[in-house]
């Protein structure tokens, strides 16, 4: 055999070898594990956005509402904890860190429905325009929120199907990749509220 067919042989294996490892999807982890991260991200972002609202609602609110001095406190203190709560990149396949961090966001999402429910009892409050556009911003936030949580969960699916599949699941052994922990609902939001009138 000559040494440039063993030259051309060996190029063609190369090619063929690198066709295969291109086509069999070992890219296809990293990619979706930083769509994962990037969703997650947005997540992270609304969430801060709510947060940096509540000071200037909970101002508005006291300016009015002194007398509700213990919601107020507990929207504060909510906020205090809920940002005091992250979870980065590298925990997302750690489901109890991500249920931390949810369930302080959950807690957030209580005080501040407590807070607004007060809004009712004082009409002036309900009034006022600085009060209004913060109430309008949180509901935006809190769209905001939903849809980042909705993308997320669509980008974890899609990266632990591949890590639970063949071939992903070959280079996610190789890789140590592992399936990330996603949004669950709280019991209390799996019933049907009970109306009565």
């Amino acid at each position: 055999m000559s040494p440039i067919f063993t030259r051309i042989r060996a190029f063609a294996a190369a090619l063929i070898f690198g066709g295969l490892v291109a086509g069999c999807g070992v890219n296809t982890i990293p990619t979706l594990d930083e769509q994962v991260k990037g969703q997650w991200s947005e997540v992270q972002n609304q969430y801060q956005r709510r947060a940096e609202l509540i000071p200037n609602l909970v101002e508005t609110v006291k300016g009015f509402a002194a007398q509700e001095r213990e919601t107020l406190t507990a929207v504060v203190e909510a906020r205090a904890k809920a940002t005091q709560i992250t979870v980065n990149a590298e925990q997302l396949a750690d489901p109890e860190a991500v249920k931390r961090f949810l369930d302080a966001q959950q807690q957030l999402s209580g005080a501040l429905g407590r807070l607004l429910a007060v809004s009712e009892n004082y009409p002036e409050l309900k009034s006022n325009q600085n009060f209004l556009a913060l109430q309008s911003q949180l509901e935006g936030t809190e769209n905001r929120i939903a849809v980042a949580r909705r993308d997320y969960i669509q980008s974890v699916q899609a990266y632990n199907t591949e890590v639970r599949t063949f071939p992903g699941r070959l280079w996610a052994l190789i890789w140590g990749a592992s399936p990330k922990a996603t949004f669950e609902t709280a019991a209390e939001n799996q019933t049907a509220p009970k109306v009565q009138f």
